[in-house]
Order: C-alpha cells, then sequence, then structure tokens
C-alpha cells in the first residue's frame, strides 16, 4: 500500500519533515536532550525513529533504545522496562543480554529468562524491594553502560506524560531529572500524544523537566509539500493524480499527517488510472461515515455548553463578550475558561497562543456538515 497510518511511517513513507530532521539529528550527534510537542497523529514518533534508524545505520558507536510506556501504570513498572530495553539496545545478540544485566544490574539481581527456542524475546524481572533500595542503577544505567562500552546511547521515550499519572508523580520526575541532568555520554529524547499535559511537563517553571533540554513543537507538514508526495505515491505504483489534486486532497483535512496519509489511501483505492476531485471527495464522505459512530460517542461525552461552545468556534469566534455568552448559552465568561481547560483535557481542542482550533479535522467536517446542519 502506497500510504501509511495508523503505525509509524518509514523510508519511503515518511514525509518531509526536513529541517526537523536537522535538528533532531544533530541534537542527537551533540546528546541535547529533546522535547517534543505536537498534537496527537502528527508524526512524532515517526520522526524519532527515522533519525533514530539513519543515525544508527551510520555510526556503530551510537545506540538508541525506544521505550514506549503508554501501558506503564506505576514507577516500578517504569523500571523494569526502562532497564530491559536498555539492555536490550546495548547488546549486540541475544547471549550478550544475560551478561550486561548481570554485570551493570548486580545489585539487583534481575531474573532473567529467554524464550523456549532462544529468539530474541526475554522477560526481565527485578524485585520491588530490591528497585526500592538500588533505583540509582537503573535511572543511571544508559550512562553506566555508556561509559564502559565506551558509546553514546539516545534514550527515547514515546508517550512521556504518562509518568504524570504514577503516585508521587512529582517526587518521580524530580528522582529522573537529578540524576539524568548529569549524564555526559547519554541524551533522551521525550515525546508523547498528549500536547497540553507535555506543555506542562516541560514548559513550567514549577515543574523538574523545566529547561532540561531543547523543545521541539512540531508543525503541520505545508500542503505543497503534500501535494508533490501524494503525487509520486500515486506515480510510484503506476497511477496518476496532479499535484493540483494532492493539494486539494490534504487541505480537506486541514494538512493533518494522519488523516492525509488515509484519505490518499482510500482515493488511491478508488482510482483505476487517474484520481480526479470527486474520488478524493467521495473518499472523504466514505471516511466521515466511517467515523460517524465515533464521533458521536465523543459528543455524547459532552455537555450542552461544550457542544454549544464547538458551535461557536465553527461559526468563526474565538473570543466571547456578553453578545456571544448569550446567543450561544454559553453562561459567563468564568464558564468558559472551564469549558476550555475541559475540551483540552479531552483533546477534543487545542490552544496556541494563534488560535483556538479542534484538533480532529474531520470531526470538525462531521459537525459543521452533519451534526449542526439540521
Amino acid at each position: 500500500m502506497p500510504f501509511i497510518f495508523g503505525k509509524t511511517a518509514e523510508i519511503h513513507n515518511f514525509t518531509d519533515r526536513e529541517e526537523e530532521t536537522k535538528r533532531l539529528t544533530q541534537n542527537f550527534y551533540s546528546l541535547v536532550n529533546t522535547m517534543i510537542i505536537s498534537p496527537r497523529r502528527w508524526g512524532k514518533s515517526s520522526l524519532v525513529k527515522s533519525v533514530a534508524k539513519s543515525l544508527v545505520n551510520d555510526n556503530k558507536d551510537i545506540k538508541v533504545c525506544l521505550l514506549d510506556i503508554f501501558n506503564i501504570h506505576n514507577e516500578t513498572e517504569f523500571y523494569v522496562n526502562f532497564a530491559k530495553n536498555i539492555i536490550k539496545a546495548t547488546s549486540t545478540k541475544w547471549e550478550d543480554w544475560a551478561e550486561n544485566a548481570k554485570e551493570f544490574l548486580s545489585r539487583l539481581i534481575p531474573k532473567i529468562s529467554f524464550s523456549p527456542d532462544n529468539q530474541a524475546e526475554f522477560s526481565f524481572g527485578i524485585e520491588l524491594d530490591e528497585i526500592k533500595q538500588n533505583p540509582d542503577d537503573i535511572i543511571n544505567l544508559a550512562e553506566t553502560i555508556a561509559k564502559k562500552k565506551k558509546i553514546k546511547i539516545i534514550v527515547c521515550i514515546d508517550e512521556f506524560q504518562n509518568i504524570a499519572n504514577f503516585e508521587d508523580a512529582l517526587a518521580f520526575q524530580q528522582k529522573l531529572r537529578s540524576h539524568w541532568q548529569h549524564h555526559q555520554n547519554v541524551s533522551y529524547c521525550l515525546y508523547g500524544s498528549k500536547r497540553s499535559m507535555l506543555i506542562n511537563i516541560f514548559a513550567n517553571p514549577s515543574m523538574p523537566f523545566y529547561k532540561f533540554g531543547d523543545i521541539m513543537f512540531l508543525e503541520k507538514i505545508e500542503n505543497k509539500v503534500w501535494g508533490k508526495f501524494i503525487q509520486k505515491r500515486f506515480k510510484d505504483t503506476g497511477k496518476k493524480i496532479s499535484k493540483k489534486e494532492g493539494e486539494y486532497l490534504a487541505s480537506l483535512v486541514a494538512n493533518h499527517p494522519y488523516y492525509v496519509q488515509q484519505l490518499a489511501q482510500m482515493s488511491w483505492l478508488r482510482t483505476k488510472v487517474s484520481c480526479s476531485k470527486s474520488i478524493i471527495d467521495a473518499s472523504l464522505q466514505t471516511l466521515k461515515n466511517q467515523l460517524s459512530l465515533l464521533f458521536v460517542s465523543l459528543i455524547d461525552n459532552l455537555t450542552t455548553t461544550q457542544i454549544n461552545f464547538l458551535k461557536a468556534l465553527l461559526d468563526g469566534h474565538t473570543s466571547f463578550g456578553q453578545e456571544i455568552l448569550q446567543k450561544y448559552n454559553l453562561g459567563t465568561s468564568a464558564n468558559i475558561i472551564r469549558i476550555k481547560e475541559s475540551l483540552v483535557s479531552k483533546e477534543v481542542i487545542d490552544i496556541t497562543s494563534k488560535n483556538i482550533e479542534i484538533q480532529d479535522p474531520v470531526f470538525q467536517l462531521w459537525l459543521k456538515e452533519e451534526y449542526f446542519s439540521h
């Protein structure tokens, strides 16, 4: 399939991000800690994995550890998974894993067992009491290994905002920061899918990870870049689409990376020889229909005033004087603050210094053309 969505894009499926790629590559080379912030599905994971793969292919003395903590719910689980992935990323073959674990985590006495066929996966466990007594061994593990092996290690942690949900989360963040800021042979790349939580972790002066490193705010990929990319992917598979139609396709979903790829894929499937505007429009309608149940469920979990607020946004209002408050039955000015905070936490809207916008462009189309049209 020529277009990828729902998983990280690699090589020919990875689009543009030239400036971000250069910046992140330089940060990795220079061991500068990096925090990446953007709305969900804007390509953070694809960017990190693309840069990491290129870096490792070109440099034998650089190792990259990729860790996703989406399903990690507490400090203990974090330590176990962190240690396991560091060991795996810095071991050349599975026979080294056990030796490295014993050498670098000797005080923790990790319990290691390989799969029955001795393939690449292994289980890794450490007793809770041992972790409580020696958490520093794990927090400093990457630096310890990097020094001993004379290598550089890049530790990339996806869904990093989840640590804010741990018990005594602030103390845990302080513990990580107090150690990681002194590491000379390791850099940390921290990112995730909840923009508002990440901004609080990294940009709030009262938080431990404030000024931990370089903060990258991903911008949308330009429409003209999408047009060229879509045209090329069609051409690579023996089909045609003009650059103009490619740009039109991307504009329909506000150049949102995930939806551009999805809509392009649906349009490609409908195309026999050459993709037209009518094919793109029909594909978009199908996409809205497919997601309608999800959007209905989302609406059902919003209050009447929150829905009214979205209607006001769709009508072009971003400031809320008394006249607008009354017209859309939004209550008081204080209520607007609560509505915004709730919709941001639910990732329905995104607030920047320039604008307030609905995060999901297809949801926005559905609201305008289906929900509020009656």
